[in-house]
């Protein structure tokens, strides 16, 4: 089974300020990857190519890196995810530029039915709460993002996941709200 996911959005910023969000990943300095809500993106040094890590199951490494344009990471794990994922800066403007984040698998084994019936609905949120910070990060915003679907807040209660363990008790100064719900 293929698998090709696609979430996109539009940056009233300038390239090298949304590609500079990519140069982040993992890092302490990370603006992109909602660590505050999901499990964080950790590797076993800095984002390079032939880093190794990932975010809670989904295992994966960096196998191509354009400095402030383009990473892609191969997944490793779960067992049956066969492909890829990666965040591409796509400037059209001095201010006008697209942050797409891709996802192309193809699906063996037992993926053929988790990734349907429980990653598909995570990743989504995740993505699209990715994209939020980007949003809040380069062009500002109202900090609000997207509410999570009640099946995506079922799939987070069941795994135990309501707060990563990496998130502050309180929220700080000026960070974006907590998990919806």
């Amino acid at each position: 089974m293929a698998v090709l996911n696609i979430h996109e959005r539009r940056l009233a910023a300038p390239g090298d300020a949304v590609g500079a969000l990519i140069d982040q990943l993992a890092s302490t300095d990370d603006r992109l990857w909602p660590r505050d809500r999901w499990p964080a993106m950790r590797f076993d040094r800095p984002l390079a190519v032939g880093a190794a890590g990932g975010h809670g199951p989904v295992r994966y490494t960096v196998v191509g890196y354009a400095p402030g344009m383009w990473v892609r990471f191969a997944f490793t794990g779960p067992r049956g995810f066969v492909g890829f994922h990666e965040y591409t800066v796509y400037q059209s403007g001095p201010t006008d530029t697209l942050l797409r984040h891709t996802l192309a698998m193809r699906l063996t084994g037992a993926a053929r039915l988790t990734w349907p019936a429980l990653y598909r609905a995570l990743h989504d949120a995740l993505i699209e709460d990715s994209l939020d910070r980007a949003e809040w990060a380069v062009a500002g915003g109202d900090g609000r993002g997207a509410r999570w679907s009640a099946y995506v807040r079922a799939l987070r209660r069941l795994a135990g996941r309501r707060r990563p363990a990496t998130a502050p008790s309180r929220p700080r100064p000026g960070a974006h709200p907590g998990p919806r719900t």
